[in-house]
């Protein structure tokens, strides 16, 4: 019998969740469909240089999900459900300080690593977790409540987690059981039709309308679904024309003449969904919740650490201009700011070491004799060596609290009189049971490898650098 690789499981789950998601939430569908127009617009115009960050092929199929869980355990379950599909944990992004209003989970994005397997299918799952032992969020009473609640509850059936196991053993599946895995799978991140206790979620929004969504409900959901665009300036403007709410802002860098670099995101506003509620007599009356959305994303070139700390002062600076300049438009000062202290081509980026990029022999390098430099910036520009970026594949966590407080109803309630539970990469390696992986080093992998082929290619006996 055939068996269906981890590559195909990962697609075919993306497409239908996809699928799933379109059904339940109309307004995804239109922004997909935008998104596919925009994309082909900006390939007539730009041609091969649209692609520079990937395929249209792969933008065209990329997505992005979201989900929210409540414990370790359901972690632990959902790292089995994506190992199943090749995914990995990656990053780790801590939402509570990134944001300004209640938003209590720290996260990571579970995706490929390998470069062929992002390029097959990069879809990714950003997973965010309940943090009940924050006492700014959660007295004793209602966190003893909520840990109660949340460890009666079965997000995964035990005959998914166990096809999970055999795919991520065997790296896939038999046709039959890769059907009815992607069955599960799909199944598991439906919205439920299950009435919702009133009381107990309104208890919960109190704190936090994320804290609701995660431990007021017995199961999980795709919160958001993201297609990939190549300009979300002009998708913004046509979803708008379209009359769907956008949210205010184009969270990330501004436009601005440059490279882009890292990641642009916005959304439509969260909608508000029927779902049946079950009051404190026991009857269940019809309802609403607004908690899922849509959102959508561009891409640009990772940065390194360097780069990266250059990318966070700049916000900070625009922070400053906005203060002292209330009037103005953010976009404006940030595109001011990026103008004075970024670099404005891809080559000064990769000079100043402050993006990552993969390079590769030229087809047509010189051929006359001479010995190639053995340093890079050289080498790129006598033309023995191309540089091309590598795409950003992670998540910026001040963006995504921007995304997760623009779409909440209320900002809930933080006291910043207690301090804080401690939350790092190494605790939730451990919560999730396996090791969460850190971006810049298999960006600089990545790097790495590709000069070290072209070392080869070219006779270079010293490391190029």
């Amino acid at each position: 019998m055939p068996t269906t690789g981890q590559w195909q499981l990962r697609a075919a789950f993306a497409a239908r969740l996809s699928e799933m998601y379109g059904r339940e939430v109309p307004a995804y569908t239109t922004l997909v469909d935008v998104s596919r127009e925009v994309n082909e617009d900006v390939l007539r115009a730009r041609g091969a240089d649209a692609e520079r960050l990937g395929s249209i092929g792969r933008v065209t199929a990329e997505r992005h999900g979201a989900i929210r869980v409540g414990t370790p355990r359901e972690l632990r379950q959902v790292a089995r459900v994506f190992g199943a599909l090749g995914m990995h944990p990656v990053g780790f992004y801590d939402l509570r300080e990134a944001a300004a209003s209640a938003v209590p989970v720290v996260s990571t994005a579970f995706r490929p690593v390998d470069g062929e397997e992002l390029a097959r299918n990069p879809f990714r799952v950003f997973t965010s977790l309940l943090t009940p032992a924050d006492p700014r969020f959660f007295d004793a009473d209602l966190r003893a409540r909520l840990e109660t609640f949340l460890a009666a509850r079965e997000l995964f059936p035990p005959e998914l987690l166990t096809l999970a196991d055999r795919a991520a053993a065997d790296r896939g599946l038999p046709a039959e059981d890769a059907e009815r895995f992607l069955h599960l799978a799909v199944q598991a991140f439906e919205l439920s039709a299950e009435p919702v206790d009133r009381a107990w979620y309104r208890t919960l929004e109190k704190v936090s309308a994320v804290a609701a969504d995660i431990g007021g409900v017995r199961s999980t959901h795709i919160n958001h679904l993201t297609p990939r665009v190549l300009d979300i300036d002009e998708l913004y403007r046509r979803m708008t024309d379209r009359g769907i709410e956008m949210i205010d802002t184009i969270q990330g860098p501004p436009a601005w003449p440059g490279p882009d670099v890292l990641l642009r995101q916005t959304s439509f506003r969260a909608l508000a969904e029927p779902r049946p509620m079950r009051t404190e007599d026991g009857s269940v009356v019809s309802g609403a919740l607004r908690v899922r959305f849509g959102e959508v994303e561009a891409r640009g070139i990772a940065l390194t650490r360097a780069g990266r700390a250059r990318y966070d002062e700049l916000l900070g600076r625009v922070d400053e201009e906005a203060a002292r300049h209330p009037e103005a438009a953010r976009g404006d000062l940030a595109r001011a700011v990026w103008e004075r202290h970024l670099p404005d081509s891809e080559e000064e980026l990769a000079a100043q070491g402050l993006a990552y990029f993969t390079y590769r022999v030229a087809d047509d390098r010189p051929l006359d004799g001479r010995t190639p430099p053995t340093g890079i910036a050289e080498l790129v520009r006598q033309g023995w060596v191309r540089a091309e970026p590598v795409v950003y594949e992670d998540f910026l966590p001040r963006s995504a609290a921007g995304i997760f407080q623009s779409n909440l109803g209320a900002e809930g309630t933080r006291d910043n009189s207690l301090q804080g539970t401690a939350y790092d990469a190494d605790w939730l390696s451990g919560a999730v049971g396996r090791e969460v992986l850190d971006p810049f080093a298999l960006y600089e992998q990545q790097q790495n490898r590709s000069l070290a082929g072209a070392a080869r290619t070219l006779g270079l006996t010293d490391p190029v650098s």
